[in-house]
């Protein structure tokens, strides 16, 4: 079965940092594109960042693009988020995905979705 373990949520005030992992299993992670959608309370998910299973190649987002930094370990099949500089904006409910093209970053384009983990940024 395929999973998208993700973790690493939590409370954090303004200005502070946290870090998000997905474990990823059941699927070849060379093949596919691994990252991170989030939702915001009342608002549409959002692509936030990706990176390539194969080649390392990223993505991250305009709103997130600075603060955000996506990387991974392909020995232990990982993705990491690294959240710096985080405002209240970045509350949301981060969900791990796995999408094989990199071409768009699109919820319908997502194949797998992971569960979600909460990050709520205090001003």
């Amino acid at each position: 079965d395929v999973q998208l373990q993700a973790s690493g949520g939590g409370l954090v005030q303004a200005g502070g940092s946290l870090r998000l992992s997905c474990a990823a299993s059941g699927f070849t992670f060379e093949d596919y594109h691994i990252g991170w959608f989030r939702q915001a309370p009342g608002k549409e998910r959002e692509g936030v960042s990706l990176i390539s299973g194969s080649d390392g190649s990223t993505y991250v987002a305009n709103p997130v693009r600075g603060r955000f930094t996506i990387s991974s370990d392909n020995a232990r099949n990982t993705v990491f988020l690294q959240m710096n500089s985080l405002n209240p904006d970045d509350t949301a409910v981060y969900y791990c995905i796995a999408l094989r093209s990199g071409r768009y970053f699109r919820a319908e384009d997502v194949e797998y979705w992971g569960q979600g983990t909460l990050v709520t940024v205090s001003s």
